[in-house]
């Protein structure tokens, strides 16, 4: 699990609210706006005032008398059109939901209005999963709640006149309100039938979207001689990404994803061309945009109704094919209507794996079955991210499509975590593995990383791409309390040389709950993840937009952790999966040698007896010097143990780097940025593009693992570009990445 980028949901918010009108005509294609159909067609009101005005012209030749009761019949008349168009009105206002602003998701996803009238609304994945996002647009409501609840009150009121024209309007009204939840769709020659359709929908909050705080750093203007460095780095990771790009062109055009050794391609997320659709919104950051129209022109012949292999991963299948969409729509700036119809065709498709008793997805979407009318039950033993991080996307669909079911799938769905959330084994934080089919989340295995990693990231992100309304889940609150816990329970300052003064995201397992058992023990396991990463991001974001500046230095120690394993391995780069020591909360976790080589020695001995347990084959020797065995396991003073020491050109890292740099202003980060960028392109370099390799300890070129998955082009290569872009290119203030 990377962190979807998305956007992100792989998301932005527009300075101003337009309504763009190739948006429109792309939803009155796909399944009409409300407000499209009244604003496209005239209006009974309308045509009754033109009428009055007519005869009251005419009036003025008549009879005196005549004319009076012309008059008087006139007045009457134009009494009760402007009582239909008042009606007409408020429901137009109550039902336009479509102003734009951009965000971003997995493949980017932001964005923030400048006035106050329109908020700011902004745009993970399993060990193999979450995985974040591209920039997308946010839509902000103006309408205000009270002027909503007063508008129902209205309409009932004037209900109440008999009058057969005003039965027949109200009724049209209330049809055009409940007629998106219909429980049926079209997936491409089929119909689907819910089994389980909602009773009702919940709308995308009306209020006026809040005046979030500005996130990024006010940078000085830079020099010459700092332009020029910046500016050949950044020549330099577009050269990266369009030598990638080349080879998945040549190689692997319109399949998932390139194999960069054997130059050949395979297929594992639908056959729908993973690596194209993701990277959409990279290529038009970057420039590319003679390569982005024909990407767009190859997406026209995906059908996204008919996916290629039989179960789909419902969270992978969001986050690389309908954020990557969605991103790419935004960034564009809606210039490429075809991208939203295809984003709702991704979503028409992916609605179906809600179609449950409790409306809790599947996560492995059978959907042939599905669309023959099988019955469908969420599973009992569910990763925990693969249901928390579909909200960004989905909420983003509704947002521009106007159809609200995708934001009422989420909102029920992200309901039930605010209701569990207090109540785990571990107060504030969610289990890895849940029981979606009862909702139950009972199991004792907690962690920011690997399985969940995308759930917490989503919730300061889905805050800002609702520009604070809540719609009565509270983002805030939730991440709040789960980043307090994890404070408690998940981050661990590692024991290292010269005392480097870092944070990892580790892991935890408790046997009770705090709240009522007298043996709650919580037991931290210090295991690093690459997946962890994006925690640094996070929490920096987390302490701007919720007014948390303590933890502003929080988030730096975290990034800071990621840089020292890139630093500190051989290869320059960082393990998926490591072990240290942690020290003792509130000590001086001083460097102790002797203790390191007692850890180390007992971890040697563990492998002695379980060999499977590590990629290190171990000699039979039980007397080896600490030296010897740091030669043989290839370990730095501070680690104890690398259990995984492959690198898969993952993201995380260098995500949080861009984000707490763009955060800060702090230079250094810069030079870190570009020591990471050297060294993965030193060692995963192909012919054809890059590729993962097996051990980042090796000494030497390290043996390439013959594998590219999209979000090497759609966020590693993403986030690299734009650290050495311009600051204000994608502004954390108007992008959720």
């Amino acid at each position: 699990m990377t962190n979807c980028s998305p956007v992100y949901l792989n998301l932005t918010v527009q300075e101003t609210a337009v309504i763009h009108g190739t948006t429109l005509h792309l939803v009155q294609e796909q399944r009409r706006i409300p407000t499209l159909e009244w604003m496209k067609r005239p209006s009974k009101s309308r045509i009754l005032v033109k009428t009055h005005v007519g005869l009251l012209l005419m009036g003025s030749q008549l009879p005196t008398g005549i004319r009076a009761a012309v008059l008087r019949r006139i007045t009457s008349l134009t009494i009760l059109s402007l009582v239909v168009f008042t009606i007409w009105y408020l429901f137009h206002e109550s039902s336009l939901t479509t102003e734009d602003v951009t965000a971003r998701i997995k493949s980017g996803i932001k964005h923030k209005p400048d006035d106050a009238r329109l908020a700011p609304p902004t745009p993970v994945q399993t060990e193999d999963a979450p995985e974040q996002a591209s920039p997308i647009e946010i839509p902000s409501p103006i309408v205000s709640d009270t002027t909503i609840a007063s508008n129902e009150t209205g309409l009932k009121q004037e209900q109440k006149i008999e009058s057969p024209e005003l039965d027949e309007i109200a009724a049209k009204l209330q049809t055009q309100k409940n007629r998106w939840n219909t429980g049926q769709a079209t997936i491409g020659t089929k119909t689907f039938v819910a089994k389980h359709p909602v009773a009702e929908l919940q709308d995308l909050p009306l209020a006026a979207p809040l005046e979030l705080p500005k996130l990024q750093h006010a940078f000085d203007e830079e020099t010459d001689t700092a332009k020029k460095r910046r500016l050949e780095r950044l020549a330099a990771v577009k050269e990266s990404f369009v030598h990638s790009w080349a080879g998945y062109k040549k190689y692997a055009w319109l399949q998932d994803e390139l194999i960069p050794v054997s130059q050949s391609s395979r297929n594992n997320f639908g056959g729908w061309a993973a690596t194209l659709v993701d990277s959409l919104d990279t290529l038009w950051m970057m420039g590319l945009h003679e390569e982005f129209e024909e990407a767009v022109e190859a997406v026209k012949s995906i059908d996204f109704a008919e996916p290629k292999i039989e179960n789909l991963n419902t969270f992978e299948t969001t986050i690389r094919f309908l954020g990557g969409l969605l991103g790419a729509y935004d960034i564009s700036e809606a210039k490429y209507p075809m991208l939203l119809e295809k984003a709702a065709q991704v979503g028409e498709l992916l609605y179906c794996a809600f179609d449950t008793p409790n409306h809790m997805p599947v996560t492995r979407f059978a959907w042939k079955q599905a669309l023959d009318g099988a019955d469908q039950t969420a599973g009992s033993n569910s990763i925990v991210a693969e249901l928390g991080s579909l909200d960004l996307e989905f909420t983003r669909l509704s947002q521009l499509t106007g159809d609200p079911k995708y934001y009422d799938a989420v909102t029920r769905v992200m309901r039930e975590f605010q209701l569990s959330q207090s109540s785990t084994k571990i107060a504030g934080l969610w289990p890895t593995i849940v029981d979606a089919k009862r909702l139950t989340f009972n199991d004792n295995g907690f962690t920011l990383g690997g399985m969940a990693d995308s759930l917490y990231e989503y919730l300061p992100k889905q805050h800002m791409l609702m520009g604070g309304r809540t719609g009565g889940l509270k983002y805030q609150d939730m991440y709040k309390f789960a980043i307090t816990a994890a404070m408690n329970h998940i981050f661990f300052q590692p024991m290292l040389p010269e005392g480097a003064d870092v944070l990892i995201s580790g892991s935890a397992q408790s046997d009770g709950t705090e709240s009522n058992d007298p043996n709650y023990k919580t037991k931290l396991t210090p295991r690093g993840q690459h997946l962890g990463c994006y925690a640094g991001g996070m929490v920096g974001i987390g302490a701007k937009l919720f007014d948390q500046p303590e933890h502003l230095n929080m988030a730096r120690k975290l990034v800071d952790g990621c840089i020292w394993m890139y630093k500190n391995m051989p290869t320059g780069i960082m393990p998926e999966i490591f072990h240290m020591i942690p020290c003792e909360m509130n000590s001086d976790c001083t460097w102790d040698e002797a203790e390191w080589e007692r850890q180390v020695r007992k971890k040697y001995t563990a492998h002695l007896a379980d060999p499977d347990g590590s990629d290190v084959e171990p000699t039979t020797d039980p007397k080896m010097t600490v030296e010897e065995m740091m030669k043989e396991l290839r370990i730095v003073p501070g680690v104890i143990e690398i259990p995984d020491r492959r690198y898969l050109l993952r993201p995380e890292a260098i995500e949080s780097v861009f984000i707490h740099y763009r955060l800060t202003g702090e230079t250094d980060l810069l030079e870190s940025a570009w020591n990471m960028f050297v060294s993965i392109e030193n060692a995963t370099r192909t012919d054809a593009a890059n590729s993962a390799i097996y051990d980042v300890t090796s000494k030497g070129k390290p043996e390439k693992d013959d594998y590219m998955e999209s979000f090497w082009l759609a966020e590693t290569l993403k986030y690299f570009y734009l650290i050495f872009s311009d600051p204000d290119v994608v502004s954390l203030d108007k992008y959720v990445l």
